[in-house]
């Protein structure tokens, strides 16, 4: 193959011609309705690289292979941001055949012949980054949906959530009521069927709650901030961990405002209560742990706080009790590798968390959470 031949020479009018090209397919692209109103830059995307490409794949003399020579990454780029910019399937293919008719009558008004291996290049190289902007975008398209799905459960999931606490909690205060009244083997049937339920479904909400989270890494969480009473989510914890706190005799005490409303992820926030509170329950045996929270007007805070009045904490680990201990074994059974989980759950959801202890007379952990009134 010389230097004249027709690919070679429908190489060299596209590139002298590039942007009179670019021109006239960005005017007849413009007349798909949802290009219509994108500016020259979103409009373009891809579009220049691929007649690089083309101009490339055309100056070619060895026969290789075409799709081998388009760049997948740019059209499967191309392909995300016109899902990103609403378009359809269809009309990502018809920009592409638009650019295809664009050089067809280019190479027509110069007196260039688009037939045999000038037209078979063409178009396998054109559609060689159809099929990669297309994969792309329906492979996205697709985890657009799922993730949409997950969202709508997980949504679901955080409104059950507080009617089935308030539902468990009335159902242990009824229990405990009733109970030194209660010989009638039909009521305790009834109430076992209860509590048997209520726990069943409060673990498949859990469940989902659980798999709508990411908490592979530090620092990828997947966080769905919602406005959450803080007083009944204290409670049921109080609840899941009293079987704990009784081994112990510890007494755990809420005194959280029954009308205090807090913004955060509920799956999250319950995870550094859990933690604080049942770390709090290690070291204070026949003692007694305070939940409490309170509004900080000055500084647009929440503050948190989990106090005893256990063994408390030597001065000289203070600095080092949100560290990641060795896991040998012996420091991390003394305060625990879930107060790095803490902090990092904490920072996640916007806050700080802090720590005074006096070594015998107890400890008090504070954590603030941004304030959302």
């Amino acid at each position: 193959m010389n230097k004249h031949s027709p690919t070679v020479e429908l190489a060299a009018l596209i590139k002298n011609n590039q942007d009179l090209l670019l021109t006239d397919w960005r005017a007849k692209a413009r007349q798909i309705e949802v290009a219509k109103d994108l500016d020259t830059p979103t409009l373009n995307d891809h579009i220049p690289v691929l007649l690089e490409e083309l101009i490339a794949v055309l100056r070619m003399e060895d026969g290789s292979s075409v799709s081998g020579h388009i760049t997948h990454g740019s059209s499967s780029t191309h392909g995300l941001q016109r899902l990103e910019n609403g378009f359809e399937v269809k009309e990502v293919v018809e920009e592409y055949n638009i650019l295809r008719n664009c050089i067809h009558d280019l190479a027509e008004k110069h007196g260039v012949a688009m037939e045999g291996r000038p037209v078979h290049v063409l178009n396998g190289a054109l559609d060689a980054a159809i099929g990669a902007a297309i994969e792309a975008y329906v492979v996205q398209q697709a985890l657009n949906t799922q993730q949409r799905r997950e969202d709508y459960l997980a949504f679901i999931a955080h409104d059950l959530r507080t009617p089935l606490t308030a539902v468990a909690l009335t159902a242990h205060i009824i229990e405990k009521e009733l109970a030194p009244y209660n010989d009638n083997e039909r009521t305790t049937r009834a109430l076992n069927t209860l509590q048997r339920n209520i726990g069943y479904l409060t673990a498949q909400v859990n469940k989902v709650l659980q798999e709508s989270i990411n908490m592979e890494t530090e620092s990828g969480f997947k966080l769905e901030h919602r406005h959450l009473d803080l007083w009944p989510l204290v409670e049921s914890l109080i609840h899941d961990l009293h079987p704990v706190a009784g081994v112990g005799t510890t007494r755990l005490v809420n005194d959280i405002p029954e009308d205090l409303v807090v913004r955060a992820d509920a799956a999250l926030l319950r995870r550094i209560f859990q933690n604080l509170i049942a770390n709090a329950i290690r070291h204070t045996p026949n003692g007694k742990v305070r939940i409490a929270a309170t509004r900080v007007d000055r500084e647009k805070t929440v503050r948190c706080e989990v106090t005893d009045n256990g063994v408390g904490i030597a001065a000289d680990r203070m600095p080092r009790v949100f560290d990641k201990f060795e896991t040998d074994g012996k420091r991390a059974t003394d305060i625990g590798l879930g107060l790095t989980i803490c902090k990092t759950f904490v920072e996640a959801l916007g806050g700080t968390i802090s720590v005074e202890s006096r070594f015998g007379s107890g400890t008090s952990f504070y954590f603030t959470l941004p304030d959302s009134t």
